[in-house]
Parts: structure tokens; sequence; C-alpha cells
């Protein structure tokens, strides 16, 4: 058959990784690396208190509780289905861990006071290490499955029907995001083929028939129905006639209105509708982010002062001019304020701008497209590496704690950018512009100006305190390896 030769052998090829299977490989090294992170936490713990005291607390008891509380918090890791938990995405996931560790954090106590271990075991010990492992385990886990990813043996294949438009696009986000392991192996359609025989590095494999035999010679479980509007029916029907040989067949609706809505399915009667969330609107959820702000702002200020008063003397000493300087922004509800940032320019920067759209064309389209030029004219040298670094953007913290912006949300834009956001501006207004967002960790400047307003979208209909905590963990990501930015 083609679509088998087709195939990658790398993805559904013979030898170990067929004999054992990719999930169970899988399993195994997420369960090990977790134990490995739950000794390290321990040991971490165990040292901090000798450190702290100048005394070990009883070992024999205390070894005893860190394999038992191992034990229970993987088995609780195990029950939240993140061995392997393949098609969670970044939220769910991170959900699902922090509730593990609370709750193994929670049965800790509850066991310690039932057999009345309080003045035996050492609490300093045990709560640094819940609280480490509350911090490390998302950040263990991710490296574990990055090692699988490089490994190949990272992911469940799954097929997908539909070779243009909403497929390809599935494709697309499937192999970019990558952590959720779905890996397509090969794409299907009776009605299009795509041209050089792949979509988006996926081979063609031929019609759903090859798609059956396929998936039952080579045992693909999971099947991918997404196929444009104007063939919707032909879908359902594909749907239907797949679910006597995929275990898992899902399938892609039309449903352009809520494209960019937190969703959630609801069974009216025996109708199953679509919930349409918008977690910002709940005060309770704005209280949240109001309390992370400024728990996080405070601890930033603290931490990074030295950081601060060496650029500012860094400025300073590079160029004349202010070490700070406010331009005027649109906040929540239509209000303007003073977004502070370090200064990064020359103090006659509109001149020099002006003289260099003059004398270049082409860099005057780029600055009409995207308000930016990769090689600016105006930034001074030690303006460059902040930039670089997006270190530029500390005294926004100061905006923060005003409450005049958020750690994390849409870009914070000028009168003039209004009318490219269109309608969507009445969904911008309602939120706080963040120090960060989904678009600077999601390409930063190599975005063009229309995704950049599709993300800030993205994120005022999907906000939750988990999204905020991993835009912020990609933040700092993106500042150490320096990626699109400019």
């Amino acid at each position: 058959m083609e679509a088998e030769a087709a195939l990658p052998e790398g993805l559904l090829g013979r030898g170990i990784r067929e004999r054992l299977g990719r999930q169970p490989v899988a399993v195994l090294v997420l369960v090990a690396s977790d134990v490995a992170l739950a000794l390290l936490m321990w040991s971490a713990a165990i040292a901090l208190r000798y450190l702290w005291l100048g005394s070990l607390p009883l070992m024999g008891l205390t070894l005893s509780g860190v394999a038992a509380n191992t034990v229970v918090w993987v088995l609780l890791r195990a029950g939240r289905g993140l061995y392997p938990g393949y098609g969670l995405d970044q939220v769910q996931e991170l959900k699902r861990q922090t509730y593990a560790t609370l709750s193994a954090f929670a049965i800790h106590l509850c066991g310690a006071f039932v057999l009345q271990l309080g003045d035996s075991i050492s609490r300093l010990v045990f709560v640094s290490g819940f609280a480490g492992l509350l911090v490390a385990a998302p950040f263990g886990r991710h490296f574990a499955k990055w090692a699988l990813m490089r490994a190949g043996l990272w992911g469940r294949p799954v097929l997908v029907v539909g070779a243009s438009g909403d497929g390809e696009r599935l494709i697309g986000d499937l192999r970019r995001e990558w952590g959720m392991g779905f890996r397509p192996v090969a794409v299907f359609d009776d009605d299009f083929v795509p041209e050089g025989g792949a979509v988006e590095g996926v081979p063609y494999g031929g019609g759903l028939r090859e798609a059956r035999a396929l998936a039952q010679e080579r045992k693909v479980g999971t099947l991918v129905v997404a196929m444009d509007h104007s063939r919707q029916e032909r879908a359902v029907e594909i749907m239907r006639e797949a679910s006597s040989v995929f275990r898992h067949v899902i399938f892609i609706p039309q449903l352009n209105a809520v494209t960019n809505s937190a969703t959630e399915a609801r069974y009216l009667s025996g109708t199953l509708g679509l919930e349409v969330k918008h977690n910002l609107l709940d005060p309770w959820a704005v209280r949240a982010k109001r309390a992370l702000d400024l728990l996080l702002a405070a601890a930033l200020t603290v931490v990074l002062s030295p950081l601060i008063l060496l650029i500012a003397l860094l400025i300073k000493l590079d160029s004349p001019g202010p070490v700070i300087y406010g331009h005027v922004r649109l906040g929540a509800g239509n209000t303007s304020f003073r977004c502070w940032k370090f200064r990064t320019m020359y103090e006659d920067a509109d001149r020099l701008l002006h003289e260099h759209l003059l004398k270049n064309e082409h860099l005057r389209i780029e600055w009409e497209l995207n308000q930016k030029l990769r090689n600016d004219p105006r930034v001074t040298r030690i303006g460059r590496f902040l930039r670089k670094t997006s270190l530029d953007e500390l005294p926004q913290i100061w905006n923060v704690i005003k409450g005049e912006m958020s750690l994390v949300g849409p870009r914070p834009i000028v009168d003039s950018e209004v009318v490219r956001y269109g309608e969507t501006y009445d969904l911008y207004r309602r939120v706080k512009p963040g120090i960060s967002g989904l678009w600077q960790v999601s390409g930063r400047n190599d975005t063009s100006y229309s995704e950049r307003v599709g993300l800030d979208v993205h994120y005022i209909m999907n906000w939750s305190v988990w999204l905020d905590l991993i835009i912020l963990a990609r933040t700092v990501r993106c500042v150490l390896l320096r990626k699109g930015a400019y």
C-alpha cells in the first residue's frame, strides 16, 4: 500500500518502539523523572532544614515519610491522567499537576494528624518539599517530554481526515504544539489530493478506505476528522463509519463564531450545547488576577532592584537623556495612562526615523505594516540589548502595582492602533494591558500585526490564572533565549 510506504519509519516503524509501544516507554520515563524530582526536592528540603536549624530531622521517620509521600504523589498524578497525558493542553496539564500536588499535601497532613506524628516529623522539611514540587514539577515534566520527543518516543500517532482548509490548519497546530502528544502521521481525503503528496510535512495516504486499512494493520487508534464547512455532512458520515475501527474519533465541528472562545460542552436534557465562558467578566476572577499581580510584582521589585539600578547606570553612561520615559497608552475602560520603560532610543529619535524612512522605501513599508523596524536607527547600543531581552519593560512593574497594567494581558496600544483592532476593540478595552502576553511568547516581533490582534483576542476570551502562569513561565524562556525580539 502506498500510504504505508510514505509513512515515516521513525513514527510507526518496527524495532523496540513497535514491540513495546510508545505509551509504556513514555509512562516509565515520566514516572521515573517524577520520582527522581521528588527525591531531589525532599533532599533539598532536608538540606534546607540543616542550614536553617543546624540539625537533621529523625531520619528513619523522615525517610519513611518521603517514600510514602512520593508514592502517593505519583499515584495521584496517575489518577489525574498525567501518565502519559496525551491530548492535554498546557492549561489542563498545569491544573492537574497542581491539584495532584495539593492533594498529596492534604493527605500528608491528614495522615500526620491521624497517626499523631505532629511532634515527630519535620514540618519544615515537608512544607518546603511540597512547595518545591509545586513549582518544579511542571518544569520537570516539560523537560521529560522534551527528552522523549527528541528520542522519538513521545506522542500518540493519529490519522487526520481532511487535507485542505481546517485539516491543514489542524495539522500545523498539532505539529507546533508537540507537548500535547498528538502526532499526525498521515492525512487522508477522498475529495482532495494535496500538492506534493503531503500537508505540512505529513504524507497523504489516500482516502478513508486506506485510513481504515492502515489503522487495522498498524494499530493506530485515533482519528481526527477536520473538514471544511461545505463537507460537514460528509464529515459526520465519516465519523460514524470510523467508530467501528478507531477507538478514539475526534470530530472538529465548524463553529467559526466561537473559535477564540473558552467553551465547555453542556448537555441540556439530552441536547449537546457549547457554553461560551468570559472569565474576565467574573468579579472573583478579576480579584484573583489582581492579587496575583500584586504578589508577583512586589516580589519582582525586591529581587530585581539591583538589576534595575545597574541598567539605569548603563543607560546614563551610554547616551545623554533621561533613564526612564513614559508613553501614553490605552488602558482598561478606554482610559489613558503613561506606560513606563527604560529609554532605549536617542533623544532625537523622531528625526532619525524620519530621515531613515525617506532614504529607504522598503523600510518605510516595513514600518507602515508593523510599526517596528528590525534595524531601528533610533536605538542606542544598550537599548538594543534591553529590547532583545525585554529588560526595557521592567519599569512597567510600577504600572502593575498602580493597577494600570497587569503582568499578563494584551499588548498596550496607542490611539492610532484602535482602528486595526476593528470590532474586537470592544473586547480589548475590557481588560488591562500586560507587560507580557500571548503574542510576546508566540514569536513576539516575528508575528504579523493581525496575528498579534488574534492572539490578544484569544487571551481575553480564554483567560485563567493557569494561562497567566504558563505565559509568565514562557516569558522567562523567551527572555533567556532572546527569541523573536528586535
